[in-house]
């Protein structure tokens, strides 16, 4: 199975071009700084991965995604070469878009002062005892007694 999910913010506005022919096809190209999850001092805090998307997909990139946009992308890994222009083999690694969405909203994207992320508590923070207080007479109706 080759299936791949990345969370991460783009580093560029999507570079989208579209196939000659009668037909043509959107292709859009970004790269994701992924945040990595444990860091060792002198290493990158991210991955910057590339990716692909086709059709629609690169439609909805082109239109509405931009520089700094938080997405969460699945897809798959597919690798290939290419030689340059100086005649040396490139070896290429990009993720494929099968799907991708935002993974916040507009307002936080977009740094604005009067937006407020809410929050549950953290359990330390958890008033009372960490019991439900169910009032008298419901607790028989729960599946879980």
């Amino acid at each position: 199975m080759n299936k791949v999910i990345l969370m991460g913010r783009l580093t560029r506005d999507p570079e989208v071009r579209y196939s000659q022919g009668e037909n043509s096809l959107a292709i859009a190209r970004y790269s994701l700084a992924v945040d990595r999850r444990f860091k060792r001092p002198g290493e990158p805090d991210a991955d910057f991965i590339n990716c692909v998307s086709f059709g629609k997909a690169a439609e909805f990139a082109e239109k509405y995604l931009k520089q700094g946009t938080k997405i969460a992308v699945t897809g798959r890994i597919q690798t290939g070469s290419y030689t340059n222009k100086d005649g040396q083999k490139v070896y290429t690694t990009d993720v494929v878009v099968e799907e991708q969405e935002f993974a916040e909203s507009k307002a936080a994207s977009s740094g604005d002062s009067n937006y407020q992320q809410t929050s549950r508590p953290a359990p330390s923070q958890a008033v009372g005892d960490g019991f439900m207080n169910i009032p008298d007479g419901l607790d028989e109706e729960l599946p879980f007694n």
